[in-house]
This record gives structure tokens, C-alpha cells and sequence, in this order.
């Protein structure tokens, strides 16, 4: 087993570049399925996650070649040689519910398995069940998996309980094919769902409002492959501002894409961080003391469920009182006990944390429980006394490249070792 070792007390100070968005390309690598042909993406990096769904891919029949060093991955959907997700691919990425969509689109069945709970909350499929209902596929769970098939895909109006960014994707990707219009309501408005639909549009699909709550879908009967550059990650790219801030700061991000992070610009300068738009990049300079804001996520385009733990980090040292309020995800305050152990001042009241901001941290022995809570570690760990260790950082492999080096770069004294 691997571990993080930071030694914190250091400015961050340089240039580092964003990689490509997890978030985006996972929905396209599904989109891939749709189509008997190579469809390429680029701007790809190397993730566990990424990994996991090329296995999946791989699994079901797809062609997959990949180029490290041109970070590009073309996928071909020519013979689909079986149509089901196992449980041991899906245990590990719930994103892997994104096969089922396109599946049933092209093909008319599938069989993936139901995702379970994680560390951060249950996320319900109910939308994603619910919506392949309406456009008149036969849905049935039968020991943990769904099973669907459908003699015909019927366009329809669909109502969305919760904005939930997977299933308004998954319900995409099958209305591509189904007959007639479908229209999704009260559908998430992430750039990443953007991002997919027009990609979906280049492979030949016609899709209309995406970005705003009501999507529209003419169904067409055929896609063609196509190339895709995938946009910037904007979680990355935020953890990265909010690092800088921590560390009293002076870094150029560059492909950071500002305008996705208005609601953490905003906090950012309420907090008295000095954030500017300078080239194709972002600049943030960090300065002492910190003011503490309230935060409260919420769907796009509020405040990111993504950086919420991030944020917690900063609230940490800053000057005052926060008031953290999670909307999205029930237990995403499993960083807490972490942060608490290095000295953090944080009261948890049901889905509330009320941060009160301490001089210093105090390096000590830490474990992520999941992808963002390992990030906020991190964070703590740049700013803290003495020597921070965080464990179990396959967690942070998910989402982030190659992040300690990136960090390393800027002047932070970081380093991946093994653990044994």
C-alpha cells in the first residue's frame, strides 16, 4: 500500500496545468458504445477510475487503445459480446451505471449491477430506473442487478425528482435512439452534462438545451464515431486555488476553467483570496489572515458537493467561524475525524459543520474514507506543523493525476511511498 508524506509549512509558488475532467470522459467512453466505429477522445489522464471503466468497456466486447504520452484513448463498439456489468466492476466506480443507457439504446438490453451505498451516502438509481420506464423499456431487479429490455424506445417527457447529473446523462444517452422527442425536466445542468451532449451532437445526435433544467432529445437512427478534446476538471482545478490560498500562495493554473467555479470564486474572494483571470489560466494569490465563510452545496451552478471538503480544509485556519451546510450527499462529512486529529476546531450538527478557525494544524498519521476527503487532507497536510501522512490514497488516484507531483512543482514538500 502506497501513502502520501507531507511536510507542510511550504508557499506554493509557480505554474501547474489542469488535467482533463473524469467526469466528462467517463460518459464519453459510454457514449463510445453507441456507434460501430473508433470514437477518440483526447486530454485524457491516468486514473484509477478511467482504468476501471476501460476494463468494463473491454469486458462487454469494446476495442480499447490507448496512447499514454498522447494521453488519447480510441474505443470501438464493434462486436458487444456480452451485455451485463458485473457486480465487481460496479462495487468499485458506481459510474459504471453509465453502460446501461447506451446499451439499450443501441442494442435493446442490458443487465448492470445495482451500485450499493458508499462512503459518502447512498445515491439512489431511482431516476435513472424511473426515466428508462417512460421512453417503454421493461425494467426488473433481480438479485442486485437491473435488468432491462425494451422492443422499442419511445420518446417522452421526463421528470427528474432530484437533478441528478448520472441519470440525466444515462437518460440521454438512451433517448439518442428512442422515436420521436424526449424531454428531460428538471435535468442537472453540469458542464460535464454539456460537455457530453455536444459530443452527442458531433456523433451526429440532435440535442438541445443542455446547461439549462430542460433537455430535448430528437431521436435520430443512427451516430457516427467522432474526436473529442475533453474539457479541463474543475474540481481539479479548484482544489488547486484553494491550496494556493492555504499556503499563502502565488500560482498561475493554467486551463482552468474559471467560468465552471463562479460559486468558488466567489467564496474565494469573500474569504479574501485574490483570484484573477491572467492568459488562457487563473491566477490566485493567497493572503493572511483568511476570512471564514459559510457554504452551503448544492447542484449546479451552486457551491460544488465536490469542494465542499476542500473548502472545510481552508475553513480550518481561518479567521472565525464557518458554517458548512451539505445538501447533496448525507455522509460527506466523513473527513471530519481526520481534520479533527490535526487540530481542527469542527462541531457536526446533523448536515451542518461548524468550523471555528485555529492558528495551526499539527501534522499526524491520517486515512482518506473517499476521493474529495483525501484532497482536504492533503490540503491540511501543506499547511500543518510538522509531518502529515495520509493512507489509503487509492482513493485520490480516482480523480486526481499524478497529484503530488503537481504539487511538488509548485514547492510543497510532498512524496508517494510505499507504505510496507
Amino acid at each position: 500500500m502506497e501513502k502520501i508524506v507531507i511536510e507542510g509549512g511550504n508557499r506554493l509558488i509557480g505554474e501547474v496545468s489542469v488535467s482533463g475532467a473524469k467526469n466528462a470522459i467517463l460518459p464519453l467512453m459510454a457514449a463510445s458504445i453507441l456507434v460501430d466505429g473508433w470514437n477518440v477522445i483526447r486530454n485524457v489522464p491516468s486514473l484509477r477510475d478511467i482504468k476501471t471503466f476501460r476494463d468494463l468497456l473491454l469486458h462487454i466486447g469494446c476495442e480499447v487503445d490507448e496512447d499514454p504520452e498522447e494521453k488519447t484513448i480510441r474505443i470501438r463498439a464493434h462486436e458487444i459480446t456480452s451485455f451485463e456489468a458485473p457486480y465487481e466492476m460496479v462495487k468499485t466506480m458506481r459510474a459504471s451505471i453509465l453502460v446501461l443507457g447506451p446499451l439499450v439504446s443501441r442494442f435493446r438490453r442490458a443487465r448492470v449491477s445495482l451500485p450499493g451505498g458508499c462512503a459518502i451516502g447512498t445515491r439512489p438509481v431511482d431516476v435513472h430506473l424511473m426515466g428508462l420506464k417512460k421512453i417503454g423499456c421493461d425494467v426488473t431487479l433481480e438479485h442486485g442487478y437491473i435488468n432491462v429490455k425494451a422492443d422499442r424506445l419511445i420518446g417522452t417527457r421526463i421528470y427528474l425528482d432530484i437533478p441528478s447529473v448520472t441519470g440525466t446523462e444515462n437518460l440521454m444517452l438512451a433517448g439518442v435512439h428512442a422515436e420521436g422527442v424526449t424531454v428531460i425536466e428538471n435535468a442537472a445542468m453540469e458542464p460535464e452534462v454539456v460537455f457530453l451532449a455536444e459530443s452527442l451532437n458531433r456523433m451526429g445526435a440532435q440535442i438541445r438545451g443542455a446547461g439549462t433544467d430542460t433537455i430535448t432529445i430528437e431521436g435520430v437512427r443512427e451516430l457516427h464515431p467522432a474526436e473529442h478534446t475533453v474539457i479541463p476538471d474543475r474540481i481539479e482545478a479548484g482544489t488547486f486555488m484553494i491550496a494556493t490560498a492555504m499556503t499563502r500562495g502565488n500560482v498561475l493554473i493554467k486551463n482552468c476553467p474559471l467560468e465552471y467555479l463562479d460559486s468558488l470564486n466567489l467564496k474565494l474572494k469573500e474569504a479574501g483570496v485574490d483570484v484573477r483571470a491572467e492568459n488562457s489560466g487563473v491566477r490566485v494569490i493567497g493572503d493572511y489572515p483568511l476570512r471564514s465563510v459559510d457554504i452551503k452545496t448544492l447542484p449546479y451552478p451552486g457551491f460544488p458537493t465536490d469542494m465542499q471538503a476542500q473548502m472545510m480544509a481552508m475553513m480550518t485556519i481561518s479567521s472565525g467561524l464557518s458554517v458548512i451546510t451539505e445538501t447533496v450527499f448525507e455522509n460527506r462529512f466523513m473527513h471530519v475525524g481526520e481534520l479533527k486529529r490535526m487540530g481542527a476546531d469542527i462541531i457536526i450538527n446533523g448536515n451542518c459543520a461548524i468550523v471555528k478557525g485555529v492558528e495551526r494544524l499539527s501534522g499526524a498519521p491520517l486515512m482518506a474514507t473517499d476521493l474529495r476527503a483525501s484532497a482536504s487532507l492533503v490540503l491540511a497536510g501543506l499547511v500543518a506543523d510538522g509531518v502529515t501522512e495520509v493512507s489509503r490514497i487509492y482513493h485520490l488516484d480516482r480523480g486526481y493525476e499524478n497529484i503530488e507531483k503537481k504539487l511538488s512543482g509548485l514547492g510543497a514538500r510532498i512524496k508517494r511511498i510505499n507504505s510496507e
